[in-house]
């Protein structure tokens, strides 16, 4: 009898083949089954009368993707692990109701690719033309989450997300950290022999200026308020092309003529999510406050060292100028820990005694993904 290789081949694929056609209906019964949990859980709450029933919360999430990492044996790595599980629970709440999140639009931002990447695709999101109309809608009751940068690995922080902390009371509930990778466009009427212009937010000309200079030192580099207004702009432009995010690519209809020109390949991006309520302890937290110091000698050092004294461990130090008075600071500090935690309560309470003003901004999970 022959041995035939293409015949035990093919017999190979049709076995491998119908074992994915199980695991796939066994993966839909158990997503399926999930549902009908989240479903019940969301049952328990009303039935409980809790007076404003909270379906998502921010510690449950980052708990069940840590774990959903931790027990990943691959081939597929953590974060795109994670990655599935986020989505699956996007779309379990969502049954309940959508969460709806404000950002800093237009749409193709690097903001709302955050927001997405937070909450799950299921989430409806809104753009907002500022970072203060953000803050806003989250206040009124509009959305229920917000998402702000606040801090970029290569241009720093963003002082516009800090000053609209000192007069609000919303508090952070979580954070997210984007790589940030900026790709060169064009559409479908640009020469791209004949680029003389080109559109981007002022961030993103910066990051990527050593690659223009070797590649484009001619062309004029126009800033604009966003990298998705610098993609909506070059659609009826034959001699211009813009730098923005695959997203932006995606939502105008553009090709992207040259991938990841960014100078910083580790270029990252952190962003805020800005709610209304306290985030309970999730097991690896971090906290943010704001205080207000006069300008005195040795300030600075009577306010880190509780921290410290109590081994707390300092993750950023940011200083404002304060708007009450012409020598009065206001420091931004991000730490680990939660306000839950006894090292951190009595660090803060020392500081507290140091300080003119002290506001807590929010204990929340670190950032999963």
């Amino acid at each position: 009898m022959s041995h035939d290789p293409q015949s035990e081949t093919k017999q190979n694929l049709i076995a491998l083949r119908d074992r994915i056609d199980t695991i796939d209906e066994q993966i839909g019964e158990l997503i399926s089954e999930r549902a009908r949990c989240a479903q019940e859980v969301a049952e328990v709450k009303k039935a409980a009368g809790e007076p404003q029933v909270t379906f998502y919360r921010p510690e449950r999430e980052a708990q069940v993707l840590r774990r959903a990492m931790e027990r990943n044996k691959g081939p597929l790595n953590d974060e795109e692990m994670a990655r599935l599980f986020r989505e699956i629970m996007s779309a379990c709440l969502a049954l309940e109701e959508p969460i709806k999140v404000a950002f800093l639009g237009p749409e193709g931002t690097f903001t709302q690719q955050a927001a997405i990447k937070h909450f799950g695709h299921s989430a409806v999101t809104r753009p907002m033309s500022a970072i203060d109309e953000v803050f806003r809608e989250v206040e009124a009751g509009a959305v229920n989450y917000g998402v702000v940068p606040v801090e970029n690995s290569s241009e720093g922080v963003v002082t516009h997300t800090l000053d609209n902390f000192i007069g609000s009371n919303l508090k952070i509930c979580g954070e997210v950290e984007l790589r940030i990778h900026h790709h060169l466009m064009i559409s479908d009427v640009t020469h791209k022999d004949a680029i003389t212009r080109i559109y981007s937010h002022s961030q993103s000309l910066a990051q990527c200026r050593k690659w223009l200079d070797a590649h484009y030192p001619k062309a004029e580099r126009v800033a604009v308020n966003s990298n998705a207004e610098a993609a909506k702009r070059i659609k009826g432009e034959w001699n211009a092309a813009a730098i923005a995010g695959r997203m932006a690519a995606e939502l105008y209809g553009l090709n992207m003529l040259h991938e990841k020109i960014e100078d910083e390949p580790d270029n990252s991006t952190r962003f805020l999510i800005i709610g209304t309520e306290r985030v309970p302890a999730s097991g690896t937290d971090k906290t943010s406050i704001v205080v207000s110091v006069k300008n005195s000698p040795g300030a600075l050092h009577d306010l880190l060292a509780p921290f410290q004294k109590h081994k707390v461990d300092l993750t950023r130090v940011e200083t404002r100028p304060s708007r009450t008075g012409a020598w009065n600071y206001v420091f931004f500090i991000d730490f680990k820990g939660h306000t839950d935690d006894v090292p951190v309560q009595t660090a803060l309470a020392e500081v507290a005694e140091r300080v003119a003003d002290l506001k807590v901004l929010g204990s929340y999970p670190k950032g999963v993904l």
